[in-house]
C-alpha cells in the first residue's frame, strides 16, 4: 500500500499539475532531450522584423554555473522578465558579458557564422534554417545518463570532471570566500507512502552558490518557508528551476529519496 501511494502520486503529478497549462489537467507532450530547458527570447526582436532568439540552456550550463549567469550577470529566472536589448548586449551587459568575440563569438564574428549568412542568425534564428555548429547528440555521448530533461545526469557529469564550469568572469565576478555549506537534512514527505527528501546543499551549491536561492525563493531558516508539490509544480520555490532547466518534477526518485521501510 505505502509503495503504491508513491506510484499514485507520481501518477498524478505527471497528469494533474501542469505548470502554466491552458486548462486544468492537461497532458503535454513531453519535450525531447534537445528542447529541454530551451526558451524563446522575444522582448523586442518581433517588433524590429527581426527572428527571436532561441536559447538552449544545455549548451549554455554545460559550461557556466547557474549563479554566474543569474546573479553576477543578471537575467531573471523568469523568461522575457530581463528586457535584454542590443544596445545592452553591445555594452558588455547580459550576452554580451560573454558574446564579445574573446570569451564566446561576438556581433559580426565569423567564427560563428558557420553555413549562416552572419552571426547574428546564430542566435535570432527562430523561424529561420539555421544550421547549428553544435550537436547535441554528439555532445551528450559521453555524459552520464539520466531518465528525464536533457536525459543527462548533470551532477555526475560535473563530479566526473566530464565538464568544468566556470563560475567568474573578471570584471563582472566579485570574489568571495567560499561558505561551509550545511549537512544534509531531511524534509518530510506529507503523502503517506512517499520517500522523504533528502536535501544536499553541498550539491546546489555547486551550480547555484547560496544567493541564487537565498533569500528570493526561500528563507534563510530552516523550516521557514512553507510550500506545497503543487506550488512546485506551478513553478515556484524547487520548481524556479526543476521542471524548467533542472531535472522536471516527473523524476521524482531524485529527490524523494529516503528509503522506506
Amino acid at each position: 500500500m505505502r509503495i503504491a501511494a508513491g506510484v499514485l502520486f507520481l501518477v498524478l503529478a505527471s497528469l494533474t499539475f501542469s505548470g502554466d497549462a491552458d486548462a486544468f489537467g492537461e497532458k503535454r507532450r513531453r519535450p525531447k532531450p534537445v528542447e529541454f530547458g530551451n526558451i524563446v527570447i522575444k522582448n523586442y526582436s518581433e517588433k524590429a522584423n527581426i527572428a527571436p532568439v532561441m536559447f538552449n540552456h544545455w549548451l549554455h550550463r554545460s559550461k557556466y554555473t547557474c549563479r554566474l549567469c543569474h546573479i553576477d550577470i543578471g537575467f531573471a529566472m523568469k523568461a522575457g522578465e530581463t528586457g535584454i536589448t542590443e544596445k545592452d548586449n553591445l555594452a558588455g551587459m547580459y550576452c554580451g558579458a560573454c558574446h564579445n568575440g574573446k570569451i564566446a563569438f561576438g556581433p559580426d564574428d565569423p567564427r560563428a557564422a558557420g553555413k549562416s549568412r552572419n552571426s547574428c542568425e546564430r542566435c535570432h534564428s527562430v523561424g529561420r534554417k539555421v544550421e547549428f555548429t553544435g550537436d547535441f547528440a554528439e555532445f551528450r555521448k559521453p555524459l552520464p545518463r539520466e531518465r528525464f530533461g536533457n536525459e543527462i545526469d548533470w551532477m555526475k557529469a560535473e563530479e566526473q570532471k566530464i565538464i568544468t564550469l566556470t563560475d567568474q568572469i573578471e570584471g563582472i565576478s566579485i570574489k568571495r570566500n567560499k561558505l561551509k555549506n550545511p549537512d544534509k537534512f531531511e524534509i518530510n514527505a506529507r503523502i503517506a507512502g512517499m520517500p522523504d527528501i533528502i536535501f544536499s546543499h553541498e550539491k546546489h551549491t555547486v551550480w547555484n552558490g547560496c544567493e541564487l536561492c537565498h533569500p528570493d525563493l526561500f528563507g534563510v531558516r530552516k523550516g521557514g518557508t512553507e510550500y506545497s508539490m503543487e506550488d512546485i509544480f506551478n513553478g515556484k520555490f524547487c520548481g524556479a528551476c526543476h521542471g524548467k532547466v533542472a531535472f522536471p518534477n516527473e523524476d521524482c526518485q531524485r529527490c524523494h529519496s529516503k528509503p522506506v521501510f
